[in-house]
Formats: structure tokens, sequence, C-alpha cells
């Protein structure tokens, strides 16, 4: 695969340097949290912030990973996860599905080992759905209609797409409130690493229901129901969201019997 550089990040990236796989990975920059040192390899994120031309700031996270590899049919000895993530991140943007956009990818074989880094933009005016949540009962009710059908809309969107996100945690749904440059709610998606192809059908979602309804504690049954009907696209139950509402039921308590 040859490394990828968008075109509008270009002449940002080339005027501080950066354009090359070498000058990006070389770069000294703190971690934003722990390594990751799972799947027998090591990965890390870090923030880069780099200003134009005209003195504006553009914020970026580079991940950098050395043989941190994920093995499947087309690739029994394994891949570098984040050319997993980049060939879907570029296939969202093909299927329309908002999600975090990639200024840069690349890898090489250095001393033998698989070294990969992907370079995205920050989605500094969202937050993850999950923070949200933590501040769920000091928001308006407004406030949280309005997260909870951005989150809902861009779920179906997904499903609709004939795509899986397979991890589907509150903490991988982005969530921007109306502000001063937009006047509606927008969400988006971020870790593509291991969604999938499915039916375009939102029957095929129900892992991905189950996930996010297993780990939004914070939500009422109200806003649970909220989120389905909106996810249906009706506005009140009908067999098809009450066949979904007991599947995802099923599951729930299938998993808390086994834990």
């Amino acid at each position: 695969m040859k490394d990828f550089i968008a075109p509008e990040c270009r002449p940002l990236l080339a005027r501080h340097g950066l354009d090359r796989f070498s000058a990006l990975w070389a770069l000294e920059l703190d971690a934003v949290d722990a390594p990751n040192t799972g799947r027998g390899g090591w990965s890390s994120v870090s923030r880069l912030e780099l200003r134009d031309e005209h003195g504006k700031m553009h914020a970026f996270y580079l991940k950098r990973q050395i043989d941190h590899l994920s093995r499947s049919l087309l690739h029994p000895l394994g891949e570098a996860t984040f050319a997993r993530e980049f060939r879907n991140i570029q296939r969202y943007r093909k299927l329309d599905i908002p999600a975090l956009q990639a200024a840069y990818f690349g890898q090489r074989k250095i001393a033998g080992k698989v070294c990969a880094l992907l370079l995205t933009h920050a989605l500094d005016d969202y937050r993850p759905l999950d923070t949200w949540m933590q501040d769920w009962h000091a928001l308006s009710r407004a406030q949280r209609n309005a997260l909870i059908d951005a989150a809902a809309d861009l779920v179906g969107r997904l499903h609709d797409a004939g795509q899986l996100h397979n991890c589907l945690y509150p903490k991988h749904i982005f969530v921007r409130l109306p502000n001063a440059d937009s006047s509606t709610p927008a969400a988006c998606l971020i870790d593509l690493e291991k969604t999938r192809r499915t039916l375009r059908d939102r029957r095929s979602g129900l892992r991905d229901l189950d996930t996010l309804n297993r780990h939004s504690g914070t939500l009422s049954r109200s806003d649970r129901l909220r989120f389905l009907l909106r996810y249906c696209g009706v506005d009140q139950a009908d067999p098809f969201s009450r066949r979904l509402a007991h599947a995802i039921e099923a599951r729930r308590s299938r998993k808390a019997r086994h834990r």
C-alpha cells in the first residue's frame, strides 16, 4: 500500500517538513495515554499541532505502531492494524458515513518489523458520547434528545450502508451539539479497525446495538426507547422495533448469565 497524504493537508505538512514517513516517524511527542502493547507489538498515540501560513492552528493525532498486527484469512501472517483502519476510514468516506478523517498513512519494514503510522484530524469540536453521559443529569432535556437523535441517526446510517462497527462503545461515537458554526448536532465514528461488511439491513446491526445498549448505563428507559425509535425511523413502536428491542434484551440477558 502506497503512502497516502490527503491533498488538503499536503501543503501544511510540507511547510513543517512532515510530508514524509521518516519525518513523522521520528517526531518526539508525548503520548496521550499509555502505549498499547497487545498483539505482541507496540502502539502509541500523540497529539500534533501545526500552524499554517495564515497563523491558524490545525490539530491532529499521530498514531504509530511496531508489529501491532491483526490476522485474517486475507492476511494470515498479519497486517498492521492501522492499515486495516485506514482502509475502513477510506471506505466510510466513500459511503458518506461520518467518521474520523485521515491526513497521512504509511508503513515500512524497519529492522524486520512492520512499522505503520496514521495521522488523523482531531475532533476538537466533538465529545465522546461516554463523556456526555458523565454530565447527563446536568444537561437539558433538549440537549439529551439532540445527543440521542444524532447518535441514532449515525448508527442507522452505518447499518444502512452495510457496515458493522463491531466494537460500538459510547466512547467511539463523537457528538457535537449545535454551536456558533452549526445549528444542528452532528456525530461521527472513530476506531474503525474492527469494522466489517454486513447486509444492508438493520437487523444485521444487532451486535452494535447490543454493545452500545450494555455500555450506556446512564440512559433511562425513555432515553433508550427514544434511541430505538429514532434508529428504526418510527414515531411509536411497531412490530419491527418491538422485535429488535426483544432481540437486544435477549442478548443482554444471555451475556449477563455467562459472566
